[in-house]
């Protein structure tokens, strides 16, 4: 709907831009590039004409202003490659690069995933949509590996269903700095907004004032590489930078974080070295187990195999 605005030039305002009156005008909190673009758009009319931002305007001229509604904001179809590891009727499920963000926020609309499978497979679940359709869960932008993405509702459905009763099974491979005492281990810590910084997540006290929810993570040590380690993780919640901020938590941050790992590292990494490794759910068509895996990236790999390579060499 047009929200319209009818004006008359007072003669405090008289040989004054058309769109310097505008901007101050109280009832219109439009800036004046916005403003142009209206006037460019022969939204805004002076006297019934169309007109310049730069006209000069007159005592008692009439002038029209119309806003049009704002769209609401929707993904689109992008040609963007994809690493299919699987794809029926029912679903797709990809082996997401590092560096590809999930879908479509604010100030971010183009080059996601979403945009991506949009492309590929013309339409997703109408579940999630605008912004999100399909996507049952998530990965963080630098974090690489399996996700699963519902092409029908019914299959939405499904798999968020085995999401909240956690029967989807999700493993990672991370490689940390340091070596946890215990070969394995649980981490039970609330998660929520960092109470200073609200970009970041944090360990919260669950009786504390913050907002913050359970979360459960399960590690075990692969292997110990000199001051490394690489863990497979399994999360049994899905809160937000769940595992890097467990693992930092109780002291062994994943190489490369850049919100949650150490300031100075050995190895130049773009993000996180965090891998998810293996995903498991019910198929929402044939009711079968299924399994997916992705192989490690190869800048994780090579980076593990330095390590396994100083080691021998030591």
């Amino acid at each position: 709907m047009t929200d319209r605005h009818d004006l008359v030039v007072p003669a405090s305002a008289a040989r004054m831009r058309l769109d310097q009156f505008l901007a101050g005008i109280p009832s219109l909190p439009l800036s004046r590039s916005r403003i142009k673009e209206l006037i460019d758009q022969g939204l805004v009319r002076l006297n019934g004409e169309q007109t310049k931002a730069s006209a000069k305007i007159k005592i008692a001229d009439q002038i029209t202003v119309e806003i049009p509604a704002p769209q609401a904001p929707s993904a689109k179809p992008e040609e963007i490659p994809l690493d299919i590891i699987h794809e029926d009727d029912e679903i797709i499920v990809i082996n997401k690069p590092k560096g590809l963000v999930i879908h479509p926020a604010p100030g971010n609309y183009e080059g996601t995933l979403v945009n991506a499978l949009l492309n590929h497979c013309g339409r997703l679940a109408s579940l999630g949509a605008p912004l999100r359709p399909g996507i049952v869960h998530r990965l963080d932008k630098e974090t690489t590996g399996v996700i699963v993405a519902a092409k029908t509702d019914p299959a939405y459905r499904s798999l968020v269903k085995q999401i909240k009763e956690r029967t989807i099974e999700k493993t990672y491979l991370a490689l940390v700095h340091g070596a946890p005492a215990e070969k394995e281990g649980t981490i039970e810590a609330n998660i929520g907004r960092h109470p200073v910084n609200r970009q970041k997540m944090a360990v919260l006290d669950a009786a504390g004032s913050h907002r913050s929810r359970p979360a459960v993570s399960r590690y075990r040590v692969m292997d110990i590489l000199g001051n490394y380690s690489l863990l497979e993780v399994k999360i049994l919640t899905g809160r937000t930078h769940q595992i890097r901020v467990h693992l930092s938590h109780i002291g062994h941050p994943i190489v490369g974080d850049p919100v949650y790992g150490r300031k100075k590292e050995e190895f130049q990494v773009r993000g996180q070295l965090l891998h998810a490794y293996k995903l498991s759910f019910d198929h929402p068509g044939s009711g079968k187990r299924v399994e997916f895996t992705a192989p490690m990236p190869r800048e994780m790999a090579e980076v593990i195999d330095r390590l396994t390579s100083d080691r021998f060499c030591h």
